[in-house]
């Protein structure tokens, strides 16, 4: 095994911040409650009382439904793990009651093939998301395992599992369409030290690329389906799906939409389905920090620096095109049509958190704390009860959020990050404590063999001004992140200075007995321009400050916003209003306006005759957007003089 941080219990934390604590207590108090109503509202819950009772109606919804089950009592398993809620227990034990009832004796779970195919299970790998689905299973036992110690989802989860085992490798050849089980199958053994689930999951990583299982499904539907549908005339049925994007121009198979292309261990560049590829990264970083693969571990840094440098938005999302929900070509990011999936926002931020365990290193730290208050909050409305799926950073104000979605594995997703945040802000590696994330918050774990008590208070990210309290029974090295967007950054202990490089982490290495350590983040107003090569962004330019990307709605400016012009060294008013969306740092830019004088009865003119006008562009924190009035926003800006 590689030598990797971990990070610690999300029951050792408590989550204590001006800025999180009310997306964290929303979400506990008023999300988890609506989309449970959402699963009774959309069929989930009622295809496991069916499955149980034979009923009639069949099967309702997406084929992949019983994953929202699955991630929500994840997401509820989380809040228990924090603070027993009886309410809370009891609805999840009757979740968790009708999903043993629905599994069958030989430990198979799908409500879909249970209720519309039984006969025709693990024949159609590429679409029909069974692998997916038991990841999603297995991944709420061990959070419900976890957070009470009780095996009533974890023995369905390794029943399942078993039975998986049982027949891949050994009945049939074949790896999910949709990935996920990988990650899950990793979490699966560390709390059963059953290391024929480490095997399982490198199985399914190893045959990525090499098995043509999948190509063979594309070509036998009809066969699979029992003449279901016409396989000359595509009609978007639940057999055919998106078979086009596993087609080449040309009608062969493509398996680039699933990662499935070519081995791991020989791509190069990020491709396909966005929410896919972040779920297998997880899965083969795991591996990795569990068996050391000096080859996968090469192709993990080739697919990150591609990513981070060539594919992703400001905000961190990714995957622009909407056709596939995935990635297209380098530096292809447009911006009103960009698609940049809230789940697979939260899959960078899954895989960024495993990246920064096994390296140690801050870079993955910054993006996950960049994608968590851009591309990942903007999916989350302010009341806990309305979703983006899709977050394009340009809108002519007809793009809004929903309360639900046919395909509704956005929400729950959100819900399960928001449960579990406390994991993302420390981690230890042996005798050490890593301050990765600054959010507010108490601390109570074990280091090595050390008990350590941390209190943090943060102001981020309103300002960069940090205290933490540190107490242990013995040395323990504590190790502070800087973030890279920070240009000064001042540590003290007790009010005493303490050098560093303003990079990476700031080691302190002393005993603890109830110290201060304060950092001073500064934060400055950037003016971001993009890569030439990104045309969409070509003579615009971007504002941030801290860790947040800004943007300008309509609501807040008297003219349309294509007429603003920002200049590259433009200063910015920076005020906080306490009673806009919630409490928000505000920003005004310099800007110009063309002159509106004369214009009237005349469509052109030469250029040298036009003139403009000073003026200042209205910026918000780009994840409070749409949260107001309908209207336009952007991201992206006019520079001046372009």
């Amino acid at each position: 095994m590689t030598s990797s941080q971990y990070s610690v219990a999300i029951g050792d934390v408590a989550i204590s911040d001006e800025f999180w604590s009310q997306w964290v207590s929303r979400n506990r108090d008023v999300t988890i409650e609506y989309q449970y109503d959402q699963l009774e509202a959309s069929g989930t819950l009622e295809n496991f009382r069916r499955v149980i009772d034979g009923s009639e109606g069949g099967f309702r919804g997406m084929w992949f439904q019983d994953s929202d089950a699955y991630k929500w009592l994840e997401a509820a398993s989380y809040e228990l793990a924090k603070a027993d809620d009886p309410e809370l227990r009891e609805r999840v034990n009757e979740v968790i009651d009708l999903i043993a009832e629905a599994q069958e004796e030989d430990g198979y779970l799908n409500t879909y093939f249970q209720l519309v195919e039984p006969g025709r299970k693990w024949t159609n790998l590429h679409m029909l998301h069974e692998l997916y689905c038991a990841g999603h299973l297995f991944e709420a036992a061990v959070a419900h395992y976890d957070a009470t110690g009780e095996e009533s989802l974890l023995d369905v989860a390794t029943a399942f599992a078993d039975h998986i085992d049982d027949v891949f490798g050994d009945e049939i050849d074949g790896v999910p369409g949709h990935e996920g089980i990988e990650l899950a199958l990793v979490k699966l053994y560390r709390v059963t030290d059953e290391e024929r689930y480490l095997d399982l999951a490198a199985y399914f990583v190893d045959l990525r690329g090499h098995d043509d299982r999948l190509a063979w499904e594309l070509d036998h539907l009809d066969e699979i389906a029992g003449g279901a549908f016409d396989s000359d005339d595509w009609d978007g049925s639940i057999h055919d799906g998106s078979r086009t994007v596993f087609l080449d121009d040309d009608g062969e198979y493509d398996g680039s939409y699933a990662q499935d292309h070519a081995p791991i261990r020989d791509q190069s560049a990020v491709d396909g389905h966005s929410v896919r590829a972040m779920y297998l990264y997880s899965g083969v970083t795991d591996l990795v920090a569990e068996r050391g693969d000096d080859d996968l571990r090469d192709a993990l840094d080739r697919l990150w620096t591609n990513m981070t440098t060539k594919q992703m938005y400001l905000t961190g999302g990714i995957g622009p095109e909407h056709e596939h929900e995935g990635f297209t070509e380098d530096y292809d990011l447009p911006n009103e049509t960009a698609y940049a999936e809230t789940c697979a926002a939260i899959g960078s931020i899954f895989w960024n958190q495993r990246m920064s365990e096994l390296t140690g290193e801050a870079k993955y730290a910054d993006l996950i704390e960049r994608t968590l208050y851009n591309g990942f909050l903007a999916g989350v409305g302010l009341d806990g009860k309305h979703f983006f799926y899709v977050n394009p950073l340009a809108s002519s104000g007809d793009h809004h959020r929903k309360g639900w979605f046919t395909c509704a594995c956005c929400p729950p997703n959100a819900a399960r990050l928001l449960a579990s945040l406390g994991q993302y802000l420390y981690s230890t590696s042996g005798d050490e404590l890593y301050v990765n994330q600054y959010v507010g918050s108490r601390l109570e774990t074990t280091v090595g063999d050390t008990d350590v008590t941390l209190d943090q208070s943060s102001d981020l990210p309103w300002s960069g001004d940090v205290t933490i309290e540190v107490d242990a029974d013995g040395s323990v090295p504590l190790n502070l992140r800087i973030p890279s967007w920070c240009p000064d950054a001042t540590v003290t202990v007790d009010g005493e200075a303490v050098d560093h490089d303003d990079s990476g982490y700031v080691r302190l290495d002393r005993e603890w007995d109830g110290e201060t350590v304060e950092l001073q983040l500064a934060q400055d107003v950037t003016v971001m321009a993009a890569h030439p090569a990104v045309e969409s962004d070509a003579g615009r330019v971007a504002v941030e400050r801290g860790p947040l990307v800004y943007a300008a709605e309509a609501v807040d400016n008297d003219r349309p916003l294509h007429q603003y012009a920002v200049p590259t060294d433009a200063d910015a008013a920076v005020d906080h209003e306490t009673d806009l969306l919630g409490g928000v740092t505000t920003l005004e830019t310099d800007a110009t306006v063309p002159a509106l004088d004369d214009w009237e009865g005349e469509l052109y003119r030469p250029a040298d005759e036009t003139e403009t006008v000073e003026t200042g562009l209205e910026l918000v924190p780009y994840y409070a957007w749409d949260n107001r009035d309908p209207g336009s926003m952007q991201v992206w800006h006019r520079s001046d003089g372009a």
